[in-house]
């Protein structure tokens, strides 16, 4: 094929100058007259742009760093300038462009490769998948989107051009602008590095961005409601019937430890008589899959009998099906209970672990199957010495010592005149 005429100029976009004072650098391809401008992902103050040389100007350390960076630039595109010469019949400056950023062929975006990944993982839900996960991987996805519209005015991103600066970027970005933390933030991260581990292992990326990221997410302390507080919580009266209905969930959550989506699913079905001749709820957590077994308390028996009186259909209670709407009654109602706490359905889970089951001494491995845990470290985030338990442990400690342990109590009164002259002479000495 003929020749083409090939030229790469970099300028300064003025007219966008940023808070720091900076601009962005701008890169421009001509192929054969047609013209493809692209950004260098670089600033620089405009009194250090060398209009006539295209570049940084002056012997700077930012001037160097910046022109080696512009160098590299020209190389990777004059690279594939070439490649698209050798193979094709036709080149044109979009082309180049378009093969430099990594939209060839040849390479891939972050969100073809995401995109191809959660369509796998939509085609397993009812398998071995559950749909509220395939909606999590979509959650994230968004997040991903957001960053890259709000950080680079982006729509998707080359994969190549994921580094480990971006990953930083990305989670500072959740951490300061979107308020994440804790569990929800590890999360997020973690199904970045997912599709970056997808995409090394089909050799789109020969280096994970990931290697040199190290982040621990800090553990959420876990609410839950005190033996007052709950008992403040079941006695309120309350004049709605949804409100009562709505209150007798939670306190059955409280005293079995289901979760939302778990009590929401439970069918008579679910209740069993045991090997003891008592009841028990025996089934398998949406979340996870993994069965978990509770014998049922008074409390939570005397519910069940109520609503089995009254029931439509298999499902023992009449959940909501939006958890907010739950959220928010169970928030007026502890406000009438004067309880100043953010209460959620999930607080009742934590209660029984905590309240209801740990300080009572029921022991954490107990307390680990009753949850449907599948990993005991989990369980260990609800393992708090709460008030109750210690001023209970105390005064049981005190009726076993008794009298066992006296103080001497015949000393002589100059005893305890002369301690304050002996801590002074002391102190002196050092």
């Amino acid at each position: 094929m003929q020749r083409s005429t090939f030229k790469i100029l970099f300028y300064l976009k003025k007219n966008s100058l940023k808070p720091d004072g900076t601009a962005p650098i701008m890169g421009r391809i001509t192929v054969n007259g047609s013209i493809a401008q692209f950004s260098c992902k670089l600033t620089i103050k405009p009194s250090l742009w060398d209009t006539g040389a295209n570049r940084a100007g002056g012997k700077s350390i930012q001037a160097q760093k910046i022109n080696q960076k512009l160098d590299n630039i020209k190389a990777q595109i004059g690279k594939q300038y070439q490649s698209i010469c050798d193979r094709d019949n036709f080149v044109s400056a979009e082309k180049v462009k378009n093969a430099y950023l990594g939209f060839s062929d040849d390479y891939r975006t972050f969100f073809s490769i995401a995109d191809e990944f959660y369509e796998e993982y939509r085609k397993r839900i009812g398998k071995d998948r559950t749909e509220k996960s395939y909606e999590q991987l979509l959650i994230n996805r968004r997040r991903v989107e957001l960053f890259l519209q709000d950080k680079y005015r982006l729509s998707d991103i080359p994969i190549k051009e994921i580094e480990s600066q971006f990953i930083h970027d990305y989670y500072l970005y959740l951490l300061e602008e979107r308020k994440l933390a804790g569990s929800t933030l590890l999360t997020s991260i973690t199904k970045l590095k997912q599709i970056m581990l997808i995409a090394q292992r089909k050799g789109y990326i020969h280096i994970n961005p990931f290697a040199g990221f190290r982040f621990k997410a800090q553990t959420r302390d876990r609410g839950y409601l005190t033996e007052d507080e709950l008992n403040r919580f079941m006695t309120v009266e309350l004049r709605r019937y949804k409100q009562r209905q709505i209150r007798d969930i939670f306190i059955f959550q409280a005293f079995t430890g289901l979760a939302y989506a778990d009590v929401r699913k439970l069918t008579f079905a679910d209740i069993q008589t045991s090997f003891d001749g008592e009841l028990w709820l025996i089934a398998k957590r949406k979340k996870t899959g993994t069965t978990f077994y509770v014998k049922l308390l008074p409390v939570a028996k005397q519910l069940i009998e109520q609503y089995r009186i009254v029931a439509k259909n298999q499902f023992v209670f009449p959940v909501p099906s939006n958890v907010e709407n739950m959220n928010r009654t169970l928030r007026r109602i502890g406000k009438q209970a004067g309880i100043t706490k953010w209460i959620s359905s999930h607080m009742g889970r934590h209660s029984f672990a905590t309240t209801v089951c740990l300080s009572q001494g029921v022991p954490i491995e107990t307390v680990s199957q009753m949850l449907g845990h599948s990993n005991i470290h989990t369980t260990q985030i609800y393992a708090k010495i709460t008030n109750e338990k210690i001023s209970r442990d105390m005064a049981a400690l005190t009726d076993k010592i008794g009298d066992k342990y006296q103080v001497e109590t015949n000393r002589p009164q100059s005893d305890f005149r002369n301690i304050g002259k002996v801590g002074k002479r002391k102190t002196s000495m050092l």
